[in-house]
């Protein structure tokens, strides 16, 4: 079943210009997620880059296509597989088709796609379409459902991408970005600074709290400014133990980080939270990931997601 089109929104873009790593043997992206968030979308963007993409692959046929990959590494040396496993029955068939994609000895990552399920719901409404899971309910007990059910699938994948803010062209530069020409980036970090009243972001690998340090907010001079200007930076930043939290965090990533490349994981969501998302998350994000940048290994992109929703 196809997917409903992701209506327009602001997209997202990239601070700078990553380094690559070119894959030494045939690369398996298996995509999946939410319905309604994006797969078909990421998988023509792949396809635009020249990526071998199969959509709506059955999880039953994936051995199949792993031996023939394995056979014919030159013809498949970048392979993306839509695979659906809304049926319950289709996911034990699924975790026995990575098996065997690994002992197959071949190299693959699962992204999984997702989006809030009020947005979720707008998209399917746009599409005049059903969810495939709601049966005689909502659309909302469709998404639930299929939420659900993914739960697992979800907790081994590679990447996590919110789909939630981006429209058709944002999610397709986001794919790019990750997937470009050349090979999936070394090590892809994504810091987001949030308001923990808005509750945490979904795909976060590392949450920090905050909210230890004093609130700007109760500052009047600089209650309507947020952490992006100086004299909020410099309030947040010289409270006592600030920066030495800052230092310590980043060394404490590193070897995280060589961890994540060793295990073959190229992406990570470093959430740094403060009460609405406004002050103390987004200064602090800013020096963290200027921390960061500054490492051989990673790239750095920063997203303030609650700011300005106050």
């Amino acid at each position: 079943m196809s997917e409903q089109p992701l209506p327009p929104a602001a997209s997202e873009t990239s601070d700078s210009s990553p380094a690559v790593d070119k894959p030494q043997h045939p690369e398996v992206l298996v995509i999946t997620g939410m319905s309604g968030a994006g797969r078909t979308t990421s998988a023509h963007a792949l396809e635009d880059h020249g990526w071998y993409v199969v959509e709506n692959l059955p999880p039953q046929l994936l051995p199949t296509l792993s031996a023939l990959v394995a056979k014919s590494p030159e013809a498949f040396a970048r392979l993306a597989i839509v695979v659906d496993v809304r049926s319950r029955t289709h996911l034990p068939d699924m975790r026995q088709a990575l098996n065997n994609l690994q002992n197959q000895g071949l190299e693959y990552r699962i992204l999984f796609l997702e989006a809030d399920d009020d947005v979720l719901v707008r998209r399917f409404e746009a599409g005049r379409r059903p969810h495939p899971l709601q049966g005689n309910g909502t659309l909302l007990d469709g998404i639930r459902a299929e939420r659900q059910l993914l739960r697992d699938l979800r907790s081994h994948a590679d990447l996590v991408l919110d789909t939630t803010a981006l429209n058709v062209h944002g999610l397709a530069g986001q794919v790019t970005q990750l997937f470009s020409d050349d090979g999936p980036l070394r090590l892809r970090l994504n810091l987001v600074s949030f308001g923990f009243k808005y509750g945490l972001p979904t795909d976060a690998n590392f949450v920090a709290d905050m909210r230890f340090i004093p609130n700007p907010h109760w500052v009047p001079k600089l209650r309507p400014h947020t952490g992006l200007d100086s004299a909020v930076s410099r309030y947040v930043l010289g409270r006592e133990g600030v920066m030495d939290f800052v230092e310590t965090y980043a060394r404490m990533l590193e070897p995280v980080f060589e961890g994540y490349l060793r295990e073959n994981k190229h992406y990570a969501t470093i959430a740094i939270g403060c009460t609405g998302g406004k002050h103390r998350s987004v200064a602090v994000t800013e020096e963290l990931a200027r921390r960061l940048r500054s490492l051989d290994q990673v790239t750095v992109e920063v997203k303030h997601r609650d700011m300005g929703r106050e």
